[in-house]
């Protein structure tokens, strides 16, 4: 049985892979994710976790066309499974339950 946990970093890249939609690819994940957090990310650690979700079943991974640009390597193009956009809302309902409970408190 597949792991069905997801840890902080790989909630943000499961994020942002189902934002992009189509489009994710390391890179364009890696860009995003530096822009929304406002810090720089390794590249490295996008890698691990895609591998991550995709052996948890959370992404499905596709190779794009070859491109003279990228010296004729294809780009690996991720996209969210069902698994993960279930993850993903189990996640949202959990946090948002909890913020919820916080009493209204001043602090001024």
């Amino acid at each position: 049985m597949k792991e069905r946990s997801l840890g902080e970093f790989e909630e943000l890249v499961l994020l942002m892979v189902a934002a992009l939609h189509d489009e994710a690819y390391g890179v364009a994940i890696l860009e995003n994710l530096e822009e929304k957090l406002g810090r720089k990310v390794n590249v490295s650690a996008i890698h691990v976790a895609l591998k991550r979700l995709e052996n948890k079943g959370f992404v499905h991974s596709r190779f794009g066309g070859i491109t003279s640009d990228r010296g004729g390597r294809r780009k690996k193009f991720y996209v969210i499974t069902s698994a993960g956009k279930k993850i993903l809302d189990d996640q949202y309902a959990l946090r948002t339950g909890i913020y919820q409970q916080i009493p209204k408190i001043s602090f001024n």
